[in-house]
């Protein structure tokens, strides 16, 4: 299931196609369209590109975190909930290798969401960032009401996320999709790697040096 899910929201998403191997610049996924405005007098087409949309959730110190967080940054997103026994733990290993990688750079920040806040609270999610020893204001692992969360994951990162009551054991009601998003400094996404995979996540690491030489 989850690798289906993982081909159709990709899939559904990606409107561009390349025959180099090596791209001078990455796309930037999601809707887009043409806004006319005037330059010295003439009419020029410019293009708005979707972005992140507006949230607000609670971060392991319980500091409120916003967009404004990330203004001005490149991140890493993902969700995960802390009871999930499937895919998570391999996530969360390769999260941690990320953030060790640009753990001293400043551009780069992490923002790992919760799509199970009802056992995922404020102190579980401490002990865990603890564990894995990242500083609040590199790496926020946030929570919010589970609509919050898996509306933003659906329709802001692309990234499908439900509740499954029915046909889950109990305590892994939620089925999700691996992907580690990557946001630009303008809060559009630019690349989607399975995270559970380290070569695809290696592949990550490329798309994140390509976006570093990026001028605004």
């Amino acid at each position: 299931m989850y690798k289906f899910l993982l081909g159709m929201s990709l899939a559904g998403i990606l409107g561009f196609s390349s025959c180099t191997s090596k791209p001078a610049k990455l796309p930037i996924y999601g809707n887009r369209e043409a806004s006319v405005k005037m330059v010295d007098g003439k009419e020029v087409v410019d293009t708005i590109y979707q972005t992140i949309p507006p949230f607000s959730f609670v971060d392991q110190d319980s500091n409120i975190i916003t967009n404004e967080t990330y203004k001005g940054k490149i991140y890493i997103a993902d969700f995960v909930f802390l009871s999930c026994g499937s895919i998570c733990p391999k996530m969360n290993v390769q999260m941690q290798r990320l953030y060790d990688k640009y753990a001293s750079n400043p551009d780069i920040i992490f923002l790992t969401h919760t799509i199970d806040p009802e056992r995922d609270t404020i102190a579980r999610i401490k002990k865990f960032m603890k564990a894995h020893k990242a500083e609040t204001a590199k790496w926020h692992f946030v929570r919010g009401t589970p609509e919050e969360v898996l509306t933003i994951a659906n329709k802001g990162y692309f990234s499908i996320a439900y509740k499954d009551s029915v046909n889950a054991e109990p305590g892994a009601e939620y089925q999700h999709e691996g992907w580690f998003v990557l946001v630009d400094k303008q809060q559009r996404i630019r690349s989607m790697r399975d995270g559970t995979d380290q070569f695809e996540v290696d592949k990550l690491i490329k798309d994140i040096e390509l976006l570093l030489l990026e001028k605004e």
